[in-house]
């Protein structure tokens, strides 16, 4: 904005504040609106949908002006923040009645997609974190923290754990040093909100001092992360940048977790991705989250999303909540007590977080104190339960007794939503407030007196005592009654149909009144603000109230999922055989026509003897499913949940892997097969005894014969590999069976199928052996192809058949298993055969070619190439 001579105060007062924050959006405070200015206001004019207008200062400069009243600001600042930009909220820190002159303004706080507290910019079920990655050339630190609960978490590792962790936890806003930026978006893509800061404040030094000013500590060794020095610094950053961005009450920020890799069974960001957990590639699809998510509180709710994608890896740990849900199973009134008392605690962790804020309401007080009364009964509850891990549960709530009744006590049965319109404090807690307010409530009535007197009096019978800001109390006369008016009575407005008067007596009890309300509402607020800083005492042990409570909650929606959805208690074991009975597939199954019954299937994998299983079977028969369900059931054991099979015995797994489906990268610069070649490299890699690994359909990505190759010494490289991973192997080629034959640990299995006529029907059951068809005209015609175009591919297949020179020679003979230190140069060998073709092609005539011709052509190309 152009500074002008002819610029106001008021705008001079603005420009000054604009330019300590120039990157964000002003909301200006004037009066009863919020206004902003210049670029700022066409920014808000277009996202908000609000009018354009110019302002005039007098001289030729002018400057756009858009701005909606104060009290539609939770309306429109999440639009602002919702649309990606940062917002500035500046308040009149002065009492405009009490100052002459210009008022003091001043930017009160500044809202990011990573701060937010407001609760239209919250998902109820979701963490709101800010990030912030420190990066290194010795490794990266993290920090995530969620000012709407207090969580706070470090971590430390390579660039694919901290892709990880953005992946699982997806922040709202990333910070970073301004130097990296190029770097974040190779590394991490563009799909994060990011802000970026200057380097020197990631220093570990400046990072220590901040952490330990903020817990009031002498070291940060009560919280295990003072050997993370990348870690410390990330986290001292984000305790910087909410200080910048005018947030300095934290007191609800009480502890720091640090997140160890090892302490959890890994899953990279294509598995998350490829399973689904979180969210489907469509529109309203159903993931694993949503059709298990049964939580009856929003603390809950974000703990199993956690609990998700980190599950346990300490068997000691998952027995006991497997226990416990075993226990709440059993016991289905204990169940229901638990979930009806969790759910009436409402969101503790959030509305905790607002008092020191102090933007928590009277009604949200009474909330608080009314959830932390059900603890009790929850703590009774657990005591009371014949499991060890429930009652310890139980015995670390508090049920925090003497806040609870200074609340119930002061605060009344039905407060406003907002402290300021008065009626908070309940009668008999200050004497003086009961005072004043007799007075007022007395003064009220006396005006009524008046009213009826003065009528009598008059003989005016519409005579009628209102309130306005210009007058305070006056008198109505219709033009009627207007010869009767008194000599004494003071005329202080004309309107059309009537006039208006006051009186001296009128005007005592005016100056009485509204003194009373005033002095009312000034006591109501200072013992709520009294209110609220006790409060802060309890804020560590409230906090605790709520993990426990969201803990209790995934407990009980686990053991009701049990019961729901016949899931029956996993064996975990230290040993390595995977063995499931008659299993499903959690969201297909619950997905399925009414009526419909879910085919199960056993799956045994073991290193000793099935240490790969090789399935094929015809397209659309559940292969797929057959794959994501062997993960998700583990998966799910290692979260303590209850599984859908009749029995499993699952060993402890610390790493997940899948490839399956495909998807482009395109707008990355990828093709289908890198992101397939990409996300297989990250599983050969990463592998351990402990392993699980999917693959569907690897190496489809490319010319069949290079996909074969791929799929064929990725099962090599799996069965000879010293760690020996469980793998199941979904596959199109059918060659691959041949590998049963020459390696011990490799079993073939396909998914059944029955031809009626020249129809197929999907039996979606696991059988031995491997199968011979992929049914993919049979599919097209079930998609609605043409008949004529099937019976055309029906034609060409057979003639394909009949004219492969290799009909008859197996793979296994034309494939040696490999021999140690050879190795084949493919480019001189093939030099003549380049030769052949290229003379091939220059002397056919494409234009006369038929179909079948070029086919037999482009066969003969390819057997020259072997």
């Amino acid at each position: 904005m152009a500074k002008s001579s002819a610029d106001t105060p008021l705008m001079q007062q603005h420009r000054a504040i604009k330019q300590k924050y120039p990157d964000a959006i002003l909301l200006f405070r004037v009066g009863d609106f919020y206004e902003t200015f210049g670029e700022d206001a066409i920014i808000a004019s277009k996202v908000l949908g609000i009018t354009l207008t110019r302002r005039n200062n007098g001289a030729a400069s002018s400057s756009e002006l858009a701005g909606f009243p104060h009290h539609a600001m939770d309306t429109y600042l999440h639009k602002l923040v919702k649309a990606g930009y940062r917002v500035a909220i500046c308040d009149q820190l002065e009492d405009p009645k009490q100052v002459k002159g210009i008022v003091k303004r001043g930017v009160t706080e500044m809202v990011t997609p990573g701060v937010a507290t407001n609760d239209k910019l919250l998902e109820h079920n979701s963490n709101n974190f800010l990030a912030a990655i420190h990066f290194t050339d010795n490794g990266n630190g993290i920090a995530f923290l969620d000012i709407s609960t207090g969580e706070f978490f470090i971590a430390e590792g390579n660039e694919e754990y901290i892709d990880k962790l953005l992946q699982s936890l997806r922040p709202a806003e990333v910070i970073f040093q301004r130097s990296y930026q190029k770097y974040f978006k190779e590394q991490f893509g563009s799909r994060f909100y990011t802000y970026t800061m200057d380097g020197w404040l990631f220093d570990e030094a400046f990072a220590t001092e901040s952490l330990l000013k903020h817990f009031q500590t002498h070291s940060l060794k009560g919280y295990g992360i003072e050997g993370m020095h990348a870690g410390v610094t990330a986290a001292g950053a984000i305790l910087y940048y909410l200080k910048e961005t005018e947030h300095p009450n934290l007191q609800h920020i009480t502890s720091v977790q640090r997140m160890e890799r090892d302490d959890f069974l890994w899953m990279d960001r294509f598995t998350i991705r490829n399973l689904e957990l979180l969210q489907t590639g469509i529109d309203n699809g159903n993931s694993l989250l949503k059709v298990i998510d049964n939580t009856v509180s929003p603390m809950g709710a974000r703990l199993l999303k956690r609990w998700m994608v980190f599950p346990l890896k300490d068997a000691k740990r998952i027995n006991e909540r497997l226990d416990a849900v075993s226990l709440l199973i059993l016991g289905t009134e204990t169940r229901k007590q638990l979930s009806h008392a969790i759910k009436l605690c409402g969101d503790i962790e959030r509305l905790v977080s607002k008092i020191p804020l102090k933007k928590i309401n009277p009604r949200e007080v009474l909330h608080l104190a009314k959830g932390l009364q059900q603890t009790e009964l929850i703590k009774n509850i657990c005591g009371t339960a014949n499991d060890a891990y429930l009652q310890r549960l139980g015995d670390a709530l508090n049920g925090c007794h003497l806040i609870v009744e200074k609340i119930l006590n002061e605060i009344s049965e039905t407060p406003p939503v907002a402290a300021g319109k008065g009626g908070v404090i309940r009668e008999g807690i200050h004497a003086e407030l009961d005072e004043l307010r007799n007075i007022a409530s007395g003064g009220r009535e006396y005006l009524v007196a008046i009213q009826q007197r003065e009528a009598e009096k008059t003989g005016i019978s519409s005579l009628k005592i209102s309130f306005n800001n210009v007058f305070g109390y006056y008198l109505e006369v219709t033009n009627s009654h207007k010869s009767k008016v008194p000599a004494d009575w003071i005329r202080k407005q004309t309107l059309a149909n009537a006039e208006r008067y006051i009186t001296p007596e009128l005007k005592e009890y005016e100056e009485k009144i509204t003194g009373a309300e005033g002095k009312i509402l000034s006591i109501e607020l200072d013992l709520y603000d009294q209110l609220l800083l006790a409060l802060q005492d309890y804020i560590a042990p409230m906090q605790v109230n709520g993990n426990i409570l969201a803990t209790l909650d995934c407990l009980a929606c686990f053991a009701e999922n049990a019961i729901q959805y016949q899931y029956k208690k996993p064996e975990i074991h230290e040993g390595q055989e995977l063995a499931l009975t008659e299993s499903r597939h959690p969201v297909i199954e619950r997905n399925l026509p009414a009526g419909e019954q879910y085919i199960s299937n056993d799956i045994t994998l073991n290193p000793a003897e099935r240490q790969i299983i090789i399935l094929t079977g015809p397209n659309m028969s559940g292969k797929s499913a057959i794959l994501r369900q062997t993960a998700l059931i583990t998966l799910m054991a290692h979260m303590g949940s209850f599984v859908p099979a009749a029995a499993a015995r699952v060993p402890l797994t610390d790493k997940i892997f899948t490839r399956v489906g495909a998807s482009d990268n395109l707008s990355g610069g990828e093709s289908t097969f890198m992101v397939e070649m990409n996300e297989t490299a990250s599983i050969i890699n990463n592998i351990s005894p402990r392993s699980l690994i999917l693959l569907d359909e690897i190496g489809r990505g490319t010319s069949t014969y290079d996909g074969i190759s791929i799929a064929w010494s990725i099962v090599e490289h799996l069965h000879a590999s010293p760690a020996a991973p469980k793998t199941l192997f979904a596959t199109h080629y059918h060659e691959l069976n041949e590998l049963e034959e020459k390696l011990p640990r490799v079993q073939n299995y396909h998914v059944t199928n029955k031809e009626v006529g020249n129809r197929i029907i999907f039996l979606r059951k696991l059988a031995r052996g491997g199968s011979t068809h992929s049914f993919g005209i049979h599919v097209a015609k079930m998609a609605g192809m043409p008949p004529s175009l099937i019976e055309r591919a029906n034609a060409i297949l057979s003639q394909l058949e009949e004219k492969h020179v290799d009909t008859g020679a197996s793979l296994t003979n034309r494939i040696p298993m490999p021999a140690p230190k050879m190795q084949l140069s493919i480019f001189d060998a093939h030099s003549e055969a380049f030769d052949d073709i290229r003379k091939m092609l220059s002397d056919m005539d494409i234009n006369r070619l038929t179909p079948v011709e070029a086919l037999m052509k482009l066969n003969e190309i390819k057997n020259l190439l072997k």
